[in-house]
């Protein structure tokens, strides 16, 4: 089959495909005892462990596929199972700073040899020749993946939920959703399947899955990591991980860095003395209505931020939101009727419900309608990153919460449910994350408190583009004073 890449898919050469979008010191070392089975450390602890002697890289992946072979079968995370790749990777004893360490690689990116489905039903059987350019970083640092995690069509919604390999279920509640695109990278991670696993950012890729599963999630800055050339006139995506651990998003981060569009910041060993002027922005700014639970924990995330001796203010976003969110679902629209395009062309058949999901078909239909519309929201989309850096002169951070509500039930946002209903749920959960995607700033996800029945709850925190260390730093302190990689999910491989 045709090969295919969500980047090609952003900057390919026709119209359409342009605009597809969508602490004081380490803590790990307090939570993460050396001597603790493999589904209890964090990624940099088991390279740690190879590179002394003490376990092997085919021990560590067999370990890692025998959890994944317990609790798969109940979140349904992965979208391929690699096993006998990454036997064979595993046994060649990978070098590199993550040389041998499992971890599982999103259904949206090619890694050599393996299926590339983009969650859809369209790319069954669309074999990898290589890997994409960010997957190849991982592969050179030493990363041995055990499968494919799942992502719902083309990362098109927020819930994980495609009808080629059906719903991923959260480990937290199997009734409830991962978050979405991320969601199988997520749903493996909280479960202890991996330390960390590959996830992508669009509009909140990332942080969404994060904050439905209770792990740290970064999006880097616009440029910042590897990531091949694009004319998309808004780039939106970017890659990096979801991490059980701070120390393993900031050393992922470092190993990907080019330093081509930005300065590097290096691998971000602990908390800084810094103190920060932080915003504290709870409100959506839109029509959608804030969960109280969601509420409670991000004002005490706030009084956290202010007991840590940083200086927490109110603040409203200055920006007509529901705009800014109509705008950008347009934008998002033209890359779902792209995809189509592309699919039809690889199939050599028009596209259909049999092929292509309805929530992929209505937000080309969308498009379609609003053609007219396109140019002045991509306008305004572009000067959006202008005014977004502007905020930044008044405080250094802005704290908001990641997503309005605790994570959906499964069904809730089913990309074959009534397109309207679905929008409207989507549109209102994640209604604080594509700002960053548009302006190309830096964001992460961090869990620091849970609701009363036991569900996480992320809380984000947002900066200018380049400063992905800053956050980094800011999040060892958040997570030197409020442990989380100890709370564990009810579905837990051990």
């Amino acid at each position: 089959m045709t090969m295919m890449t969500r980047r090609r898919l952003l900057a390919g050469g026709t119209t359409l495909a342009a605009f597809l979008p969508f602490a004081k010191a380490c803590a790990p070392a307090t939570v993460m005892a050396a001597g603790a089975g493999s589904a209890d450390l964090d990624g940099v602890a088991m390279a740690q462990m190879i590179a002394r002697g003490e376990t092997t890289s085919l021990q560590l992946t067999e370990a890692a596929i025998a959890r994944a072979e317990a609790v798969n079968p109940s979140i349904n995370a992965l979208a391929t199972k690699t096993y006998d790749l990454a036997r064979s990777r595993a046994a060649a004893a990978p070098a590199g700073s993550f040389g041998g360490v499992p971890t599982a690689i999103k259904d949206l990116v090619n890694w050599k040899g393996a299926p590339t489905m983009y969650g859809s039903r369209a790319f069954r059987g669309n074999l990898a020749e290589d890997d994409s350019l960010f997957a190849a970083r991982w592969r050179e640092v030493g990363v041995v993946s055990i499968g494919k995690s799942t992502t719902p069509e083309m990362g098109l919604i927020s819930s994980t939920e495609p009808l080629v390999t059906g719903p991923t279920r959260n480990p937290w509640d199997l009734s409830r959703i991962p978050g979405g695109s991320s969601g199988g990278a997520a749903a493996l991670t909280a479960a202890r399947v991996v330390p960390f696993a590959h996830a992508s950012d669009g509009g909140g890729s990332i942080r969404i899955p994060a904050a439905c599963c209770g792990l740290f999630g970064l999006k880097p800055s616009r440029g910042a990591l590897a990531s091949p050339q694009s004319n998309a006139p808004v780039d939106l995506s970017v890659n990096h991980a979801v991490t059980l651990t701070v120390r393993d998003s900031a050393a992922l981060f470092a190993a990907a860095e080019t330093g081509d569009t930005l300065p590097k910041i290096g691998d971000i060993k602990g908390p800084s003395s810094r103190r920060l002027k932080i915003a504290f922005a709870p409100e959506p700014g839109t029509d959608a209505s804030l969960d109280p639970e969601v509420r409670a924990a991000t004002e005490q995330a706030a009084k956290l931020c202010r007991e840590l001796g940083h200086e927490v203010i109110e603040w409203a976003l200055p920006v007509d939101a529901r705009k800014f969110q109509d705008q950008f679902i347009l934008f998002w629209a033209a890359g779902a009727a792209q995809f189509i395009q592309d699919a039809a062309s690889v199939l050599g058949a028009p596209p259909s419900p049999d092929t292509i999901e309805p929530w992929t078909l209505g937000l080309a239909k969308l498009f379609s309608e609003r053609q007219g519309e396109f140019a002045d929201a991509v306008a305004d989309l572009q000067a959006f990153s202008d005014v977004y850096a502007n905020w930044f002169d008044q405080f250094d951070v802005l704290l908001s919460p990641t997503v309005t509500k605790l994570p959906p039930k499964i069904g809730e946002q089913a990309p074959d449910g009534d397109f309207e209903t679905v929008m409207k749920s989507v549109t209102d959960y994640v209604a604080y994350t594509p700002y960053m995607n548009v302006s190309g700033g830096a964001s992460m996800s961090v869990p620091l408190f849970w609701s009363q029945g036991g569900l996480p709850i992320g809380t984000m925190f947002s900066a200018r583009q380049g400063d992905d260390g800053l956050l980094l730093a800011l999040a060892y302190e958040l997570e030197q004073a409020q442990p989380w990689v100890s709370r564990r999910p009810k579905l837990i491989a051990t």
